[in-house]
């Protein structure tokens, strides 16, 4: 009783290879039930055929037969270019990627003084435009020392003055609030229209 083990570590190989990428659909050769419920390419639904009927439709219309939901009673075919579908998915995952990436800008603070020189604000100020150009947010931050507590007035007109400079590129989404000693300012770019 020789038994030859090799085909069926051939296909236990394969079944490995195509559940380590779960983002692959099994296709044509690979679809190994008897029965399935076939889909046609604009959605129609063609009826449950055997799987050599299925291949055969697949192969006149020059498409794949596409495993789709491989759980349901009888399993979900589908007639499609695969290769196709691939790319039409993977250029929607980079477009997601770019969104989430634009949608997690960058939180910039910049420390002020309620007495800043003019030269300093403009450096601040400068600095600050061009993150805000790149889509960042800015918190400004004023910390009063001893008695700079006594005129929190004045660490406030720097923080509005900052915000009415830059106000072309960028809107104010939380207005100065004092919190102790410390004085903050949120910032945001406009949103494009």
């Amino acid at each position: 009783m020789d038994i030859n083990i090799y085909p069926l570590f051939l296909i236990l190989m394969e079944v490995l290879d195509i559940a380590k990428d779960k983002n692959n659909l099994l296709i044509n050769e690979q679809i190994r039930v008897p029965q399935v419920l076939v889909i046609g390419p604009n959605g129609e639904q063609v009826g449950i055929k055997s799987l050599e009927d299925a291949k055969t439709l697949a192969t006149y219309a020059a498409l794949d037969l596409v495993l789709i939901s491989p759980n349901a009673n009888p399993p979900v075919c589908k007639l499609m270019d695969y290769n196709k579908f691939r790319y039409e998915k993977q250029k929607k995952e980079k477009e997601a990627l770019k969104k989430q990436k634009a949608n997690m800008s960058e939180l910039k603070e910049y420390r002020l003084s309620p007495v800043i020189d003019v030269g300093d604000f403009e450096t601040k100020l400068r600095n600050a435009t061009k993150y805000l150009e790149k889509g960042d947010r800015i918190k400004l931050t004023i910390r009063f020392k001893g008695r700079q507590m006594a005129h929190t007035e004045l660490g406030k007109e720097v923080l509005e003055r900052f915000a009415s400079r830059v106000s072309e590129i960028a809107d104010v989404d939380q207005k100065p609030k004092l919190d102790g000693r410390t004085m903050t300012m949120l910032l945001v770019p406009k949103k494009d229209k």
